[in-house]
């Protein structure tokens, strides 16, 4: 098992910036944000590897920045120029070296007009 906690999040005008974390118990192969709006599916918005390596969604490309520090086992997600439809409940999504997956249990973020 592993648990996760996450922080960050909150109410934002459009424009500003936010900074997400979220630390797991033990040592994590990958870990990611996904998020989720109102009627909408859950999406993958970055995803960072052991090594480094991170991939993005499209719509927050050169906006959103993940990162993670292994030696505390914690991913982070730097989120500028924010937009209102980057609106959502975020959750933090890893999986370890044995392939499973585990869930935080979610942040809202809110990016008002």
């Amino acid at each position: 098992q592993v648990q996760l906690v996450e922080s960050g999040g909150g109410l934002v005008q459009a424009g500003g910036s936010l900074r997400l974390s979220c630390a797991a118990s033990r040592s994590i192969f990958s870990m990611g944000w996904y998020r989720q709006a109102p009627g909408k599916q859950r999406e993958l918005v970055a995803r960072i590897l052991s090594g480094g390596a991170a991939t993005y969604v499209d719509s927050v490309r050169g906006r959103f920045t993940i990162s993670r520090d292994n030696a505390k086992n914690t991913v982070y997600l730097q989120m500028n120029s924010l937009k209102p439809e980057d609106t959502g409940v975020y959750y933090c999504n890893v999986r370890d070296w044995a392939n499973s997956d585990y869930w935080g249990q979610g942040t809202q973020v809110t990016v008002s007009s």
